[in-house]
């Protein structure tokens, strides 16, 4: 067996268990608490290394951690319902500091991408699998033949249609509910969406995550795609699954 921690950061909410990456299943009780309010950089290191003494106390296991930006050799490039001053900041760096452990950062919806590709839905997928997460916005992660292609923020393309909105206003799960669109409405957004995505990269496979899709029985059927295109299995764990499968060193027993 190869643990290793699992941490799932967001703007209301961070998640951590300890993972067995052998077989994608948590080893532990799943930990969650409020993230501190402003969700600055020096409160979120303490919580995360409260969290990881609590889970693995005077342990050495390393750690992955998922985070709501776009990372770039650790550095996070953006910021989404977190503190702006996260912007240029070593995130890794900063949970080495606060932890003394291992750590590799990733981008949330790309650790959402890992863990459908090597522990569910997509597992033994070869090609292009693209996963996205329909939510407040849109996430989405490219997986190649099981290598991730990260940061790939395709919540953001513009669709077709009028004013040429991008696809999170015009379809994320939020955009639904402000619009109290019926599922038959909110597909036709969505039938736009996947269908550019599919003329823009041809994937094998498209994997549907975030809360909604324990819903997908009511909009996936209704969508026209070449691709076949499934439900997301571990949407709740999804973040902590694939961070915790890319921790540095996790191939170590």
């Amino acid at each position: 067996m190869t643990r290793t921690i699992g941490i799932d950061i967001g703007g209301t909410g961070i998640k951590a268990a300890l993972v067995d990456v052998d077989s994608g299943e948590l080893v532990s009780e799943k930990i969650k608490v409020g993230t501190p309010e402003g969700a600055k950089p020096a409160d979120v290191a303490a919580v995360v290394a409260q969290l990881v003494e609590q889970l693995d106390p005077h342990g050495s296991l390393p750690i992955g951690a998922c985070f709501p930006a776009v990372i770039i050799d650790e550095v996070a490039r953006s910021a989404a319902n977190v503190d702006k001053s996260w912007i240029g900041t070593n995130v890794g760096e900063l949970f080495e500091r606060a932890t003394g452990r291992l750590v590799h950062v990733v981008n949330d919806a790309d650790a959402a991408g890992v863990a459908e590709v090597r522990f569910g839905a997509a597992k033994g997928v070869s090609g292009l699998v693209l996963v996205t997460t329909l939510g407040t916005g849109i996430g989405s992660a490219l997986i190649y033949n099981g290598m991730l292609i990260p940061n790939s923020e395709l919540g953001h393309i513009n669709l077709p249609g009028s004013r040429w909105q991008t696809a999170e206003k015009r379809a994320a799960n939020s955009a639904r509910l402000r619009r109290r669109l019926s599922w038959t409405r909110w597909a036709e957004r969505l039938q736009v969406y996947y269908s550019t995505l599919e003329m823009l990269f041809s994937p094998q496979l498209f994997v549907v995550g975030g809360g909604v899709s324990k819903d997908y029985a009511e909009f996936l059927p209704l969508l026209e795609l070449t691709t076949p295109i499934v439900p997301a299995m571990h949407f709740n764990n999804a973040g902590i699954l694939g961070a915790a499968a890319l921790a540095p060193f996790s191939h170590n027993k």
